[in-house]
């Protein structure tokens, strides 16, 4: 079975910045669209950022826009999300997700995830 796997996360000071990658252990079928999802604690998982891997289309979750931008390498076979300007409420369990059917898709909706990374963000 496909596994994603993210790298990447740590922990930051405020007004840093943090890159995360998430590649697949094999080859994800129907895997249009790809995304990111965060979880802090105590709290259920959110919904971060998603792209189509053909066309590059983008969606952000409002609270990072500006700061966040997601981003694929075909050659590389990565997903990316650059983290920039990171906050206090950045902090969380970050899981790469791919294979659902549209950028505003659900959680359920997704075919294969990782296991997550943390990011921990300190003022």
């Amino acid at each position: 079975q496909v596994q994603l796997v993210e790298r990447g996360g740590g922990k930051m000071q405020v007004g840093g910045s943090l890159r995360l990658s998430c590649t697949p252990s094999g080859r994800v079928f129907n895997a249009e669209i790809w995304a990111w999802f965060r979880q802090a604690p105590g709290k259920e998982r959110e919904f971060v950022a998603s792209i189509s891997w053909t066309y590059g289309h983008l969606w952000y979750t409002n609270s990072v826009k500006g700061r966040f931008t997601i981003s694929r390498s075909s050659a590389e076979n990565t997903l990316y999300l650059q983290m920039d300007s990171l906050r206090p409420e950045d902090t969380g369990v970050y899981f790469c997700a791919a294979g659902a059917p549209t950028l505003a898709a659900t959680q359920d909706q997704f075919l294969v995830w990782g296991q997550g990374t943390q990011v921990t963000v300190s003022s």
